[in-house]
């Protein structure tokens, strides 16, 4: 993501599960929106496209018509979005600093320092 786009203010729960599921089909109309998040999120169909309308705006989302019907796919890829989230928790709890984020992912057991050691391996190699 460009510095712009890791600028993007928190996923909803809710907004969250809609990326989710068209990750998971490639791409979905808004009825299939609405019929896939159902059973937790009960929505009406002006509301799941409004959102779908502002995940677009966003940059999550595109679309393209099939016939007179929306189909929307991701903008991007999981991972990107989840950067970009990383990226946001990294510049407000540890001001900015990947290494303090990684040392206190150690302190809080999050991350052994064998795990660690294991990333900076894969890193050196992809270098």
């Amino acid at each position: 993501m460009t510095d712009r786009n890791s600028q993007r203010r928190p996923l909803t729960e809710l907004q969250q599960a809609i990326l989710d599921l068209i990750w998971s089909r490639r791409s979905a109309t808004a009825e299939q929106v609405r019929s896939g998040l159902a059973v937790r999120f009960p929505l009406s169909d002006s509301s799941v496209r409004t959102l779908l309308r502002r995940l677009e705006a966003r940059g999550y989302l595109t679309h393209h018509l099939d016939g007179k019907i929306f189909v929307y796919e991701a903008a991007l890829p999981p991972q990107s979005v989840a950067a970009g989230v990383i990226r946001q928790i990294i510049k407000r709890f540890w001001s900015g600093s990947a290494e303090r984020f990684l040392l206190g992912m150690v302190d809080e057991k999050v991350l052994s320092l064998e795990e660690i050691r294991k990333l900076a391996r894969s890193v050196k190699k992809r270098r």
